[in-house]
C-alpha cells in the first residue's frame, strides 16, 4: 500500500528531514530560544521521531509516545525553552512532514495510476488514513510534551518580573 511506502520512505530519509527541522527551529522567529540548543542534541531527537513514525503510528502505544516526549518536555522546560516554542517545534516537525508527503507521494503514485490521469481510489484513502494517523500521533506527542513540561518545578530563581528568565539566560554555542 501507498501508506506503508510513504512510511518506509520517510524512515529512509529521516536524517535529511531531522536536518531541515533543525534548521527550521534555529532560523524560525517562532523559536528563538532552540538557537541556545546544540545542533548536536536537536538532530538525533527529530531523527528518532521520523526513522521510528512507524512503530509510532504503525503499533500506536500511547504508553511510549508519553515517556518519549513528557521526556522531552521536561528538558526544555529545564532548558528555559518556553512552552509556546516546544509547541511550534512540534509544528513545524510536522509540517516538514507532511510537506515531504505531499512532495514524495505524487512520486510514488504515479506507479499506481488506473488510467491516464486517474489515480486508485483506494491509494487515495491510503494517504487520507495516514494524515489522519500522523495527525493522531502529533497530537499525543504534544499533550504529553506540554504534561512533561508542566511536572517540571518552577525555579523562583529564574522568575523576573513575572517571566520567565529564558530570555535573559546568555545564548550557549551550537555545535
Amino acid at each position: 500500500m501507498l501508506a506503508v511506502r510513504l512510511i518506509k520512505l520517510i524512515e529512509g530519509h529521516a536524517e535529511s528531514l531531522a536536518r531541515a527541522v533543525v534548521e527550521d527551529l534555529l532560523t524560525n522567529e517562532h523559536t528563538p530560544s532552540f538557537g541556545r540548543i546544540a545542533k548536536t542534541e536537536l538532530e538525533p531527537r527529530v531523527f528518532k521521531l521520523y526513522r521510528n513514525l512507524g512503530d509510532w503510528i504503525g503499533d500506536p502505544n500511547a504508553d511510549a509516545i508519553r515517556t518519549e516526549y513528557e521526556e522531552w518536555g521536561k528538558i526544555r522546560s529545564h532548558q528555559g525553552v518556553p512552552l509556546s516554542e516546544i509547541v511550534y517545534a512540534l509544528i513545524l516537525t510536522k509540517k516538514h512532514l507532511r510537506q515531504y508527503i505531499r512532495e514524495h507521494g505524487f512520486l510514488i503514485f504515479s506507479g499506481d495510476q488506473v488510467s491516464a490521469g486517474e489515480l486508485a481510489p483506494l491509494e487515495i484513502y491510503s494517504v487520507q488514513q495516514l494524515n489522519y494517523v500522523v495527525g493522531d500521533f502529533f497530537d499525543q506527542a504534544l499533550y504529553y510534551l506540554a504534561l512533561g513540561y508542566e511536572t517540571q518545578p518552577k525555579d523562583p530563581t529564574r522568575m523576573n518580573r513575572g517571566e520567565d528568565s529564558y530570555r535573559a539566560l546568555p545564548a550557549q554555542p551550537r555545535n
